[in-house]
């Protein structure tokens, strides 16, 4: 079993930054990746960044050179940085941790681009 804590969410206008940080806890050492998704209202999850245990790490275009996913040593940590954010980028946020024949979610976190 694995739990995920979201926090870092808000509102925040065009061209600011943001970091959003996951906190993972239970059977930590089973977890291959972490990353990031974002769902905006009538539209499809979709992913927004990964990084796995080895360190690989994969960044939607639509958010590349701007966005930057990193962990801490214990890989029970992981931090999305969000610059230079754009209205698009409003959507709630979710992290997820693939363990193993299971997927675990946080709860997400809402961000809010705008004027």
């Amino acid at each position: 079993q694995v739990q995920l804590v979201e926090s870092g969410g808000g509102l925040v206008q065009p061209g600011g930054s943001l970091r959003l940080s996951c906190a993972a806890s239970g059977s930590i050492f089973e977890i291959y990746a972490m990353g990031w998704y974002r769902q905006a209202p009538g539209k499809q999850r979709e992913l927004v960044a990964v990084i796995t245990s080895i360190g690989s790490i994969n960044y939607a275009d639509s958010v590349k050179g701007r966005f930057t996913i990193s962990r801490d040593n214990g890989k029970n940590t992981v931090s999305l940085q969000m610059n230079s954010l754009k209205p698009e980028d409003t959507a709630v946020y979710y992290c997820n941790a693939d363990v193993i024949s299971a997927d675990y979610w946080g709860q997400g976190t809402q961000v809010t681009v705008s004027p």
